[in-house]
């Protein structure tokens, strides 16, 4: 993978986090206005096809089976339940459907049938995005055929600090992943979670990493841990909502072009950070009561916040 020609030391991406706070939000904001509309939320809906049952042991994640009160496996989405969960989106004023399934790494009969589901997304005039897990030879190409415009992969944390949070899956699994999705030809859709016991260098790190690939990522979701019973970060302490913004203003400033999606954790969040998360260059969120298997702010709050800050979806 040939490193990109944009990025970032880490002394240079800890000294943007370093800034006095108002030169920080100031200079993203600028940059934010230079490329996007900021008073327009990019709205997306996430859709779970796939529950439960994943091989996978990730600390923060209800849905692996390494962990205490894992949730009961379900099988596959039919493709009726898609077409009306895309018509739901796009109804609620969603311009994406990213779809989710709790795969190590889906089979090809797995990849056929998502596939039939990317077409129906499409046909709703929405975007497509699936997280999936890690992809085979050919996979992408597939998945790229029937019009999947992004595909979710989120890098989660820095390489050192990764270890800490999953055991079954490599750093280098991750990038290998991206690697094949964007040599398809298809949008890169990668983040991290914030608050699992990680340091400022470590937030830092993951930033780097992402400025390193050899084009940079189209949507970049930075979430806050939603602790969930019976995973090994049940207990985790909360990332301070000042250094959450911190790292959105640096998304902003590193990645200029790019969707900085405010996810998981909003429905914890007040109206006051939010507005400093889009303020710092935050535009996108997602839409409705749940994510894949953790709660949402409701679509009815988000309404009356939009209100409040004049912001409109698009």
């Amino acid at each position: 993978m040939t490193p990109s020609k944009h990025a970032y030391s880490l002394d240079n991406i800890l000294e943007i986090y370093a800034r006095p706070f108002n030169d920080l939000i100031f200079e993203a904001q600028q940059i934010h206005r230079q490329h996007f509309d900021a008073n327009t939320i990019q709205c997306s809906t996430l859709l779970s096809i796939k529950t439960g049952g994943c091989p996978e042991d990730c600390g923060y994640c209800s849905q692996s089976v390494h962990h205490e009160n894992s949730l009961k496996p379900e099988a596959l989405m039919d493709i009726e339940a898609v077409r009306s969960a895309a018509a739901a989106a796009k109804a609620n004023g969603a311009q994406r459907l990213c779809m989710g399934a709790a795969w190590r790494s889906p089979h090809d009969k797995d990849i056929e049938k998502v596939a039939a589901m990317i077409q129906v997304v499409k046909e709703h005039g929405l975007e497509s995005c699936v997280t999936l897990g890690m992809l085979k030879s050919g996979q992408a190409e597939r998945l790229q055929s029937a019009g999947l415009d992004y595909y979710n992969h989120n890098l989660d944390t820095s390489p050192e600090f990764y270890g800490e949070v999953i055991h079954t899956r490599s750093f280098q699994d991750r990038l290998d992943t991206l690697e094949a999705v964007r040599d398809a030809g298809i949008k890169i859709c990668s983040g991290g979670i914030l608050g699992m016991g990680e340091s400022r260098r470590d937030r830092a790190r993951m930033l780097q990493v992402l400025s390193q690939l050899p084009q940079p990522p189209e949507s970049i979701p930075i979430n806050a841990l939603v602790p969930i019973p019976g995973t090994p970060l049940e207990a985790a302490t909360p990332i301070d909502g000042l250094e959450f913004v911190r790292t959105i203003a640096a998304a902003r400033i590193i990645f200029p072009q790019a969707y900085v999606r405010l996810s998981a954790g909003r429905e914890t969040m007040s109206d006051e950070l939010q507005a400093l998360a889009f303020l710092a260059g935050a535009n996108s969120i997602f839409l409705g009561d749940r994510l894949l298997t953790t709660s949402n702010a409701s679509s009815g709050h988000d309404q009356i916040l939009f209100e409040k800050l004049g912001l409109h979806a698009g």
